[in-house]
């Protein structure tokens, strides 16, 4: 394997979070949401719809099909990371989920009214791909880059994320909102067509990672056992070693309720713009543009605010202005007062995925073999987060029949997460001559 900070395997590792993350602004935050809740709800069925002879409030259920697709996710990686990383190939894993994300997104293509059923399971599909194919491009941080270039690097691959999903979006924005120039007659066609192009650039964009990344860690081990057997022997290593650093297991449980409030509002913010302030599709993708723009300064300043105050403290900073945009959320009347609020979540959302990154990455030990099993925990606490977050939210509205009571959920989510942060602030002090920690 090459040696650490090679821009040119920094550039290609960064060139992942360019491919998928169009996924995740279309599919999950802009286009897709606004026309699920425009061809689901109408004035007979008030925003219900049937899956499966079922019937749930409509977001309620892509609320629960996400959680459905990240307990799927959950399940599945703490195995595969560990046999990929053991076996030294997590990058035929990050192609097998890329491919299944990209052919769900284009299968979305055929999405209408009538077909509920396909339009759910493709979209659960899709993000099973997205998540999946994120714990190995994230398993490959500390072995391309060193400790001290960790912040940076992956404040690049999220900046090379919202650049190139903010490309493909104004690409589709064009004629989303001017069909006429094209002379599209079909109103659904748009935005299927946007869901079809999301696929493909996600999967020709992603052979450039593919074609320049290594293989996996140079410092894979052999096994003997089943491929099963051999997984979970190797993740029970990795948990072992993790009750054992006093740091790691501190930040896991505070990154796991912050994740719960942060993961939750980003997949559901549409949908409750949609619903609650009834804000045209226009308005929702240029709200979620000027957020994706501001997210990229947002991952670059929490980047040099870390070097100065620690990673931790930065954290400690960032959960709280998400208390606030909870209760701002939840005070939220207008489009002017949510462009405000989305201008916030802008600044910090890129801010705490980059920093929680590299923080994690951080606290790992230098040299071991195992990244991908490492970060397969990572991920599933992230995965976790997702699943209770976003399940929370759906429940809550259907219990009350309002989302805008949800936000109030994610609100306690995050207060939890910042005593634990407090608290992991208080037991780094006693490790500040670790110079392994020093930075965080």
């Amino acid at each position: 394997m090459e040696s650490k900070n090679n821009k040119k395997t920094i550039r290609a590792w960064a060139m992942f979070d360019w491919a998928n993350s169009a996924y995740n602004l279309v599919i999950t935050s802009t286009i897709f949401p606004a026309y699920y809740v425009a061809i689901t709800t109408t004035a007979t069925n008030g925003g219900r719809v049937t899956f499966f002879g079922k019937s749930f409030v409509n977001t309620a259920l892509s609320d629960y099909a996400l959680s459905a697709a990240y307990l799927v996710i959950v399940l599945l990686l703490p195995i595969l990371s560990s046999i990929a990383d053991y076996r030294g190939n997590k990058k035929i894993f990050m192609q097998f989920f890329t491919a299944i994300g990209a052919i769900s997104c284009c299968t979305l293509y055929f999405f209408k009214a009538d077909s509920i059923e396909l339009g759910i399971i493709a979209f659960a599909l899709a993000a099973i791909g997205y998540s999946g194919g994120f714990v190995f491009y994230n398993s490959y941080l500390p072995e391309i880059a060193t400790t001290d270039m960790q912040d940076s690097v992956s404040a690049k691959g999220f900046t090379y994320g919202y650049i190139g999903s903010v490309l493909l979006q104004l690409i589709c924005f064009v004629f989303v909102l001017k069909p006429e120039l094209f002379g599209i007659v079909d109103k659904t066609f748009p935005a299927r067509l946007s869901f079809l192009l999301v696929g493909l650039w996600w999967m020709g964009f992603a052979l450039i990672p593919f074609t320049v990344l290594p293989k996996g860690s140079p410092n894979a081990q052999k096994h003997d056992h089943n491929i099963i057997k051999g997984g979970f022997i190797e993740l029970g290593k990795v948990w072992q070693q993790v009750k054992n650093m006093p740091l790691l297991k501190r930040f896991l449980p505070a990154f796991f309720f912050y994740s719960m409030g942060v993961q939750t509002i980003m997949l559901v913010a549409t949908g409750f713009a949609a619903k609650e302030l009834h804000m045209p599709t226009a308005a929702l993708i240029t709200t979620i543009l000027i957020i994706q723009l501001v997210a990229i300064a947002g991952a670059n300043i929490m980047s040099r605010l870390s070097g100065k105050y620690g990673n931790v403290k930065v954290l400690i900073m960032v959960v709280i202005i998400w208390i606030l945009v909870c209760a701002a959320a939840y005070l939220t009347t207008t489009s002017t007062q949510f462009y405000i609020v989305a201008a916030v979540v802008g600044l910090v959302m890129g801010g705490i995925q980059s920093m929680s990154r590299s923080t994690y990455s951080k606290y790992l030990p230098e040299n071991i073999p195992d990244t991908a099993s490492f970060f397969s925990f990572y991920d599933v606490t992230e995965k976790l987060a997702i699943v209770g977050g976003v399940f929370s939210f759906g429940f809550f509205e259907e219990l009350t029949g309002s989302p805008r009571n949800s936000v109030l959920v994610l609100a306690i989510f995050f207060i939890v997460g910042l005593i634990l942060l407090l608290s992991l602030l208080s037991a780094g002090k006693k490790f500040k001559k670790n110079k392994d920690f020093s930075a965080v």
